[in-house]
């Protein structure tokens, strides 16, 4: 079973992407910061790994989301409104013990410091295999997705997926980031 995390500051999408990606209603979703308070987690099912890529389990393997709340407020340096300590540290050993981190970045808003540092001590210390999703590309003008994807590659020395859960562009390529990784978990 391969563990995929949805982590991100307050409103970025996660809830959003963990219903997409599931195919149906499994997170709440408002326009509030703070919605999920916790942790959801749900399996995926088997995701088909394409016949070009190595995969001893023989061409699929179960998933599971995990659906993970806001870690930072977006507008601040400042842990989630809803997370207390206790709870923090759960989400971060939630994350930890994931094979593979969805690590979503707001379109409207850049990528937060706070997220940042996480990302690279999920990268370095726990060497997590962690893809980089540019959401709500839908809301901004392309320019500002191509500066978001030099900023991200810059400090984050990683390439991006741009997502719209919107209109579903980029989602293809994020199942294939996914089915990626998953060969070498």
């Amino acid at each position: 079973m391969i563990k995929v995390a949805i982590i991100g500051a307050e409103n970025v999408g996660k809830s959003t992407l963990m219903n997409a990606l599931i195919g149906g209603r499994v997170s709440e979703v408002e326009n509030l910061p703070g919605t999920t308070k916790g942790v959801i987690r749900r399996r995926f099912g088997k995701l088909k790994i394409p016949k070009g890529m190595k995969n001893p389990l023989g061409g699929a393997d179960e998933f599971v989301l995990i659906d993970t709340a806001g870690l930072f407020d977006p507008q601040g340096e400042t842990r989630g409104k809803v997370l207390s300590e206790e709870r923090f540290r759960g989400i971060i050993d939630e994350i930890v013990s994931a094979n593979i981190i969805i690590h979503m970045v707001d379109a409207t808003v850049g990528l937060h410091r706070g997220m940042e540092r996480l990302h690279h001590v999920l990268k370095m210390r726990y060497e997590k295999p962690i893809i980089v999703v540019i959401n709500k590309i839908d809301l901004v003008p392309r320019e500002r997705v191509e500066e978001l994807r030099e900023i991200i590659k810059k400090r984050l020395e990683q390439e991006t997926v741009p997502l719209s859960l919107v209109t579903y562009k980029g989602f293809n390529e994020l199942l294939e980031r996914i089915a990626h990784y998953a060969q070498y978990v």
